[in-house]
Formats: C-alpha cells, structure tokens, sequence
C-alpha cells in the first residue's frame, strides 16, 4: 500500500544461525575488488518466503477488496526517485495463506528463477557494473486496472514506508530513507557489490557505504545488524510489521491519571490543528486532570468515562471521539415529542416533521407551527445551550444543525412544556407533551436521513432532464467495487453523450482520501496537484509536509475522463475524504458547488488510540492544506457556490430542491 495513504514500515523477526563462508575477493565489472560478503547458512540462495503481517491499526482493512504482498522493486529507493512505478513483471506477488482479516494474517511466496526487476548498480565504485535487483517484502492493495499495481494503486510511485520488510525513517531530516529491516537481493553472477553496512552517513546506497560482493542469486541482507548480515537459507521467514507511525497507541495497561497525562501529551505534540483551533493543552489538563485522579481514588469507572468524553467534546474537532460516548446518558435522549424541528433563514424555528398520533400531533401541534418555547425557555436559548451526544463539531452550522435535533428528545415519560403557533395562527398556544419511546422522528433529523445501509457505493442513472447523475456514499465501502462502478458509471455518460453531469455527495461520510482524489481525477486530463497533508516530526518538533508527498489528480485513460459541466451537491452530512472530494472539483472552476449549507469542515487525516478499559479515542494527526499551503476545509467545508435558501418552500417542497436548482444551474450553461 502507498506510503502516501498510509505510511507502513516492517523488520526482520527471525534471528538466522551462523555458518560462514570463506572470505575471497572478487572483482567487479570495472576492475575493481572488494571482499565476498560473510554468508550465514549458505545453502545456494532462498527459493521461498513465509511470514506474517500483523496489524493493530484500526483503520488497517478498511474498503480492501484485494490485498496483497509482493516483491517490491526498491529501484525507486536506490535511486531516491518518488514517482518510480515498479514494473509489472517484477511484481512477484505472494498468497496471503490465513485469514486476511483476522491478524495476523500469514503469506507465502515462491522466488522466480529469474526475477524481472530492475537492475541498478549499488557497489560505488565510480564504474558502470551490470548491478544487482533489490527487492523489499511489501503489504499493498489492488484498486484500479488489472491485477498487478499501477500508478494509482502505488500512490503515484516511490516505495512503501511500512508494512515491507524494510523499516523507515519518520524524522522530517531523513523522511523515507531506509534504516533497517530486511531487503532480498539478487546478482545475476558473482561480479556484484552490495553494501555491507550504512557508512558514516548512515543512509543506504550513498558513496561511503562499505562493499562487499555477492554469489550469484538470492540473498536476504538483514540491515539491523552491523555489519549487515547476508543470509542463502532455502526458506526464509520475514514477519512484516506496523511500525511506530502506524501501530495503536495503548495506554490501556495505565491508571487512569496515567493515561489521561499520555493522551494529553500525545494530542500535544500530535494534534494537527491546536494553533488554528487555539487549545490551550495545559489549560485543558488543569481542567480535566483533576477528575481523572477523583475517578482513579474513586474506582469510579463511570467518572472516568465522563472525564473522557468531555475532554473530547472540549476540542471542536469533528474527526476527535470517544468510544464511551453513547454508552453515557443515553436515557436521556430515548424518548422524542413525535416531532422535528428546523430553523428557518430567517430565524424562525418550525416543525418540520410529525408522527402521526405521536405526542405533538394529538396536541393540535402542526406541521409547520413555529416554536417558541420548551420547558419555559425560548426555544433559541434551548437550542443553543444544548449539548448534542455525537459531540463535538468542526464548524458551527453543524453544531447547530444537531442541537436542533437533540433539542427535542428526553427521558422517557418526562412532561415537557411547548409553546408554539400554528400556520394562520396569532396567538400562541402552550401544552403539557410525555416523552414517548418514538425514533421515527430522531431518524427524519439525521443529518443523513435517506440511507438504509443497502445502498451500493456508487449508484447512477439518467435524469429526465438528460443529465447523467451519480450518488457517492462512501469512500470507506470495497474500494474495488467503489472503483469498477465509478469507471462503469463514466463509461455510460460518456458512451450517451450526457449533457451534464451532477454528482450527489451529501450523504457520504467520508473513508479514503486517496480514493477521493483519484475518482475526482475523472474530470480532469492533468496531473493537477491538490495540496498536502502534514504530521507532526519529533525531530523537528513541529508538523512537516514533505513536498515530495503532495497529492496530485491521476487521470485514468482518456476515454474514462469526462469533460462536460458538473454539478456537485454538498450538504452537512459530507465529511472528511467526501469534502476532499467536492474540493479537488472546485480546482481550476472544473464543477459549481450546489447546497443549502457548507460540508461539514473536517480537514485531518485520523488515528485512533487506546485507553483503560479498553475505550478508544479518535484524534486529527493529518493537517490538510491546499496547493497554497493554507488549511482549506477543517472548521470551514466546503462551501456551495449555488446556495439553496432554507424557507418553507424548499423545506416543505415535495421534491428535492438541492438536485432542483443543479439541474437549472446546468440549464442555463448547456441549453
């Protein structure tokens, strides 16, 4: 997998017994000498590999359709080359042997007689020598194209940083550079050099590495020894690793305080908006901490929940979480009104939904009547001051959109006193409403209400109007499959002649960025860079965006790009890799933005840790900026260029008002 998705690193496991060969000198192809590596087990070069991949990261399977494990070509390393693409035919793939999804999940490779990879030339003698393959063990999925990795799949090329049998640097100095782990290497004769250790510089493949020559063949050189160790063993065995990067924080084996002052140290350093949100982390642990060490006295496990999910809820971050979160109070949010309610441009709140012979409705209350008071309060200052359980929020619109939603749930059988006006009516009326066990008219508030759990990925289809439409759902579902009904839905409006088309992103919540990007790459003929995403370096003590990781469209073959006018709708629900998706298609004017309100402005890629207890926490470790380098969706979205009013006549229209005014939008450039 791409090193620009999600970074993977792998070492050595297995320790290999010695059996020296005698030392010789050998000359290379040029004339030079150096000595015949010290060989453990000679036993005339691998003919197999085995091991396993283990993996913690939660995030680690998500939308992979077709796994892999190849024989990575690490010319692109040799030659510090990042947009290297590892031939087909030196992709020698491996059979995942267990069950993928159950780590650790095990593998089996069979050497070629003869590998296809690229030779390059490693022994610094200054001459041109025939030059050796150097191959790494890597971990990648298959999206696009036929079975074997192309430019897409490989995130635009270079070398995996993870989950491969070499290990990686994570400092912003060295970014990438290999620093240990384990490379298969292979001589087509007995005239080649290799390094036998890092050199003063401690990088690989540089002019100061120590030489030494191989035997012709395979050879797996472990580089956390010093001298590396070269092994001929016929089976090898090479466990593949997270990494430091990738693998779960635990802090479950922790006390409570414990716990809470690594978490605090950890959204510190790692937190990828603290100075755009304006956090105060020490602020926020004198807050906190105080409740965590009552709860830890205590033995109070619900206490410390509580402390937990109000540290989160106290970052306005929608990507930030606890997994506690909904297992708290949930009594008081289980019984509902029988109504839903929405506010208005013009700031008037109304009902926007009744269920039949639910509480409201035989109140008098009617579809439409405003609401000026619950519980005695003005209904402004009910919502405002409520908290909603899916806290806490990048930006505010949405905040409010879920205050209104909570605004009307309560315990059940708890009277509750409203105060409203119906259409046509002067005076206000107020009843006496009982909580009841409804959901009906919780689920009609959901910011995604229309989903059913059925939906394919990608579904589309003609309009009336002509226009080619399609509905994205996710970036999270079997990208394979994401991927396939995508091109096929392109292959149809192209193959008709759609005069437009009209893409409905509003109730997706997001999953791969990189798929993101490469599906917008459909609209565009360029390899057109879209911005970069920054994590926090130890060594620099601050967040690094290497501009050798930038993110770029790759467009798929022409026949598949499509070059009308696009429409793309947008709503609250669209979130994270959904609102990198409706940004790369306002690049360069390419689609108009269609909506009543913005995405929902979360801008960071995530991570998950975990607590005592074994409760998880979500956190932004990702800074996302656009091609100027300025953060461009967190706390803010997307915001629609073609803005939808919220009246009474579009909340109440029997249509769908958001698709109503694309289609006019294309009416007017296409017709």
């Amino acid at each position: 997998m791409s090193r620009k998705s999600v970074v993977r690193i792998l070492v050595l496991a297995a320790a290999m017994g010695l059996s020296l060969a005698c030392l010789s000198l050998t000359p290379s192809a040029g004339g030079g000498e150096f000595q015949m590596a010290r060989i453990r087990n000679d036993q005339g070069g691998p003919v197999s590999i085995e091991g396993r991949v283990n993996y913690t990261n939660a995030y680690f399977t998500m939308g992979v359709a077709q796994p892999l494990v190849i024989l990575e070509d690490q010319a692109g390393f040799v030659d510090r080359n990042d947009s290297f693409l590892m031939p087909p035919e030196s992709q020698t793939m491996a059979q995942i042997t267990s069950d993928f999804y159950q780590p650790p999940f095990t593998y089996s490779v069979a050497l070629p007689i003869e590998p296809q990879g690229t030779l390059r030339d490693v022994d610094q003698d200054g001459r041109q020598d025939t030059g050796v393959q150097v191959f790494a063990v890597a971990y990648w999925t298959n999206t696009w194209g036929d079975p074997f990795l192309e430019q897409r799949d490989l995130g635009g090329g270079g070398w995996s940083t993870a989950y491969a049998s070499t290990r990686t640097s994570t400092e912003a100095a060295t970014r990438d550079e290999i620093i240990g782990g384990t490379l298969l290497v292979y001589a087509p004769d007995d005239r080649q050099g290799f390094p036998s250790g890092f050199g003063e510089d401690r990088l690989l493949f540089t002019a100061d590495d120590p030489i030494v020559g191989l035997p012709q063949g395979y050879t797996v050189v472990n580089l956390d020894s010093d001298p590396f160790t070269f092994d001929r063993s016929r089976e090898q065995h090479i466990d593949l690793i997270e990494g430091e990067f990738s693998a779960l924080n635990d802090f479950s084996g922790m006390s409570y305080t414990e716990a809470f002052d690594a978490m605090v140290d950890l959204f510190r350093r790692e937190y990828a908006f603290t100075d755009y949100k304006n956090i105060d982390w020490d602020a926020m642990s004198a807050e906190f901490r105080p409740r965590f060490e009552e709860a830890e006295r205590n033995r109070d496990s619900e206490a410390y929940q509580r402390a937990l999910r109000d540290f989160t809820w106290a970052i306005p971050d929608g990507h930030i979480g606890a997994s506690v979160t909904f297992s708290l109070d949930q009594e008081t949010i289980e019984g509902g009104l029988g109504m839903a309610i929405r506010e208005l441009d013009n700031g008037s709140i109304v009902v926007n939904y009744l269920v039949e012979d639910g509480p409201a409705d035989d109140a008098g209350i009617a579809l439409r009547a405003e609401i000026l008071e619950i519980g005695g309060e003005p209904i402004n200052e009910v919502v405002s001051n409520n908290i909603p359980l899916n806290s806490p929020f990048s930006t505010e619109h949405v905040r409010r959109l879920e205050q209104l939603r909570y605004a009307t749930r309560f315990p059940i059988g708890m009277d509750v006193e409203v105060t409203y006006r119906n259409p046509g009516e002067r005076q206000s009326t107020t009843v006496t409403l009982t909580a009841e066990d409804i959901q009906e008219d919780f689920e009609f508030s959901d910011l995604a209400p229309d989903l059913t759990g059925a939906e394919l990925p990608v579904e589309y289809a003609i309009l009336e109007s002509g226009y080619g439409y399609v509905a994205i759902y996710s970036f999270s579902d079997n990208e394979l499959l994401t991927a396939q009904l995508w091109e096929r839905a392109m292959q149809i409006f192209n193959q008709m002649g759609v005069p437009g088309v009209i893409i409905d992103m509003r109730q997706n919540s997001g999953g791969s960025g990189f798929l993101a990007d490469q599906m917008a790459a459909f609209f565009s003929n360029e390899e057109l860079p879209l911005g970069n995403m920054g994590y926090y370096a130890e060594d620099i003590n601050d967040f690094f965006f290497d501009p050798e990781e930038e993110d770029y469209f790759y467009p798929p073959a022409a026949s598949l790009q499509y070059h009308g006018p696009v429409a793309v709708l947008v709503g609250p629900a669209c979130a994270s890799a959904c609102e990198f998706f409706s940004y790369d298609m306002t690049l360069q004017d390419r689609a108009t933005i269609v909506g009543q309100y913005p995405t929902a402005g979360l801008g960071g890629s995530v991570d998950i840790f975990l607590m005592p207890e074994y409760e998880y926490v979500q956190l932004t470790i990702g800074r996302a900026v656009g091609p100027d380098g300025d953060i461009h969706i967190e706390g803010v979205g997307v915001v629609p260029d073609v803005r939808v009013p919220v009246t009474e006549e579009t909340l109440f229209s029997e249509g769908d008002p958001i698709l109503e005014a694309a289609i006019d939008y294309l009416n007017t450039i296409t017709r």
